[in-house]
């Protein structure tokens, strides 16, 4: 079942690569009595994600913070180093912009957004999304419904929501 609003995030263990390697990061304590953006997309270094849903973020980064946003954080079903260097690549790192690897789906399955699509090579990748957390409940759900698009899920959008 896909997430909704007022559902709490399951309980997940993502990965973030630091200059030690990778290492776990437990959702729960990102999100407890903090508002966070999450969004997720199909993968690291692939066009759409690229070109409009980073940069988006990126761009709208210090607007989220001026609203009381705590933190803005990518999820993709990539491991810890492709997330690292597609962070560097792209400015997400230096903007601000967390980078989390959910290199088994795990947490991508267990809030419902995942999709296979084999011909491309996405095997339990993430649908296009951005989410706002406060204290763990999702309280804004923005979920893109055709692929390759960001509209609905773009950094703009999400924040044109919040108010």
């Amino acid at each position: 079942m896909t997430i909704k609003i007022g559902d709490r995030v399951p309980q997940a263990t993502l990965l973030h690569m630091t200059d030690d390697g990778p290492q776990q990061v437990v959702l729960a304590d990102k999100l407890e009595k903090r508002k966070v953006v999450i969004f997720g997309l199909p993968g690291a270094f692939t066009g759409t994600c690229s070109t409009a849903h980073v940069p988006s973020f990126m761009i709208t980064h210090d607007e989220f913070k001026a609203k009381g946003v705590d933190e803005i954080i990518c999820v993709s079903v990539n491991d810890p180093f492709v997330m690292k260097a597609w962070g560097d690549v792209t400015g997400a790192t230096d903007a601000g912009i967390t980078m989390l690897a959910d290199a088994e789906s795990a947490f991508t399955t267990a809030i419902g957004m995942d999709f296979s699509a084999a011909p491309a090579g996405f095997v339990n990748r993430s649908k296009r999304y951005a989410m706002l957390i406060e204290d763990g409940v999702v309280t804004i759900l923005n979920a893109e419904e055709r692929a390759g698009v960001c509209e609905i899920s773009a950094g703009e959008t999400l924040l044109e929501a919040l108010g």
